[in-house]
């Protein structure tokens, strides 16, 4: 968007991870937009931490859903296979929250995507998951990689299901100034 920027990247001794534990009864939409607000949280901490400029800070955070089932990021490879097999001729949604505050004023969106996945043999799932694309993001796979391959149809947002949803991302800005 041309906006200049200095990235907020948690350091070894957070524990960014542990942010993105899942609450017992949790919705996947609740979940999503729960994490987000403690990575703005965790990020703002950081820039006063670091003495950096004050300004507006964007988180986000996407995970998959089948129905109310959350899927974060495979713990292995492992996971990773039993997340594909489940995901595999199917549709699910992928759901990416992003906001954009300071400590003193914070707007969040919501971008709710649907994705079907083709069937994928066992071998495929395998060669995929051996390529190491699939950890560390969420749901096992990267719409923007290999998986495409993987892909019948999807209906919403390319960029929301990358991780950063740039259309909701434009109008959060503007209230704080930014002309995109």
């Amino acid at each position: 968007m041309g906006i200049p920027h200095v990235l907020l990247l948690p350091d070894q001794a957070e524990d960014a991870e542990g942010i993105e534990a899942e609450l017992a009864h949790e919705t996947p939409s609740a979940y999503v937009q729960r994490v987000t607000q403690l990575k703005l949280d965790a990020a703002l901490s950081r820039l006063k931490m670091r003495k950096l400029t004050i300004a507006p800070v964007i988180c986000s955070d996407t995970t998959v859903a089948l129905g109310r089932k959350i899927f974060g990021k495979p713990s292995d490879a492992e996971d990773a296979v039993r997340m594909l097999r489940e995901l595999a001729g199917r549709t699910h949604r992928v759901l990416t929250a992003v906001s954009v505050g300071t400590w003193r004023k914070r707007s969040m969106a919501l971008s709710v995507s649907r994705v079907t996945f083709a069937s994928i043999s066992a071998k495929q799932i395998e060669r995929y998951v051996a390529s190491g694309e699939p950890m560390g993001k969420a749901g096992a796979y990267a719409v923007q990689g290999k998986a495409a391959t993987f892909i019948l149809h999807i209906s919403g947002s390319y960029s929301g299901i990358m991780g950063l949803p740039m259309y909701e991302t434009a109008q959060l800005l503007q209230p704080f100034g930014f002309r995109i």
